[in-house]
């Protein structure tokens, strides 16, 4: 077994899940991908086909359009095989961004099927508790 897989091999799901996001988000996409995807990865992102490449692809040119985005993880919830991963999500430092609630299955130990949902956060608010 080679290095990076003993170094994932030692992780929890959750932190699969929130090492993939991170990843993801500092633009190493395809790192992400290598380290933590299974062969049958499949997606609900109602925006592109649900196979791994498409997303893969999507994500690659968002990170170029977007080198400064930045990943702020809320809260991250195992139970079993599944993880849930809530994010405050910003484009670059100017934007106010948006919550992201990602869900993750797992198999073997990688990362199977993939959810995402998201809202935006808005300028003004009645709900003094925040988003986060």
């Amino acid at each position: 077994m080679g290095t990076e897989q003993q170094f994932t091999s030692n992780l929890t799901h959750k932190e699969k899940a929130v090492s993939f996001l991170q990843l993801v988000a500092s633009g190493n996409v395809r790192e992400a991908y290598q380290r933590y995807i299974g062969p049958d990865f499949s997606h609900h992102n109602p925006f592109f086909h649900g196979d791994a490449d498409s997303l893969m692809l999507a994500m690659e040119e968002n990170a170029v359009q977007n080198p400064n985005k930045i990943l702020k993880i809320k809260k991250a919830i195992q139970e079993n095989d599944t993880v849930a991963v809530y994010s405050h999500v910003k484009q670059n430092p100017e934007d106010l961004g948006g919550a992201v609630v990602h869900i993750f299955r797992f198999q073997d130990d990688q990362i199977v099927e993939l959810w995402d949902v998201g809202q935006p956060i808005p300028e003004d608010s009645p709900n003094k508790n925040g988003m986060f």
